[in-house]
């Protein structure tokens, strides 16, 4: 089945930084493209990036153009998300997710696996 597992998350000042990172295990989601999401509460879960199989293609939420940065380690089976001049706004539950086309989707409805999450707070 495979599993994705989020960490990195935490509580941080307004302005700084964090790295989150979702490993697989129990299978290698190869030809996959994977994503970030989040919800905060009382929302509705939130596109922030999603990255193609090769890694050749990224593409990105309004909300986090030029703070975030998604990327891929494939030999590890790992994704990452580094969050640079984060704001209060920016904190939520975060999620990765699996989707089983090749160059992604803002869509949460396109991917297959999802992660448990990982909890962000930003402080003012």
């Amino acid at each position: 089945q495979g599993q994705l597992a989020e960490s990195g998350g935490g509580l941080v000042q307004a302005g700084g930084s964090l790295r989150l990172s979702c490993a697989a295990s129990g299978r290698t989601f190869t030809g996959y493209a994977m994503g970030w999401f989040r919800q905060a509460p009382g929302n509705e879960r939130e596109f922030v990036a999603s990255i193609s199989w090769s890694g050749g293609r990224t593409n990105y939420g309004d909300s986090v153009k030029g703070r975030f940065t998604i990327s891929r380690d494939n030999a590890k089976n790992t994704v990452y998300l580094q969050m640079n001049s984060l704001k209060p706004e920016d904190t939520a539950v975060y999620y990765c997710a699996a989707d089983p086309g090749f160059w992604g989707s803002s869509r949460a409805s396109s991917y297959a696996h999802w992660g448990q999450g990982t909890q962000v707070t930003v402080s003012s």
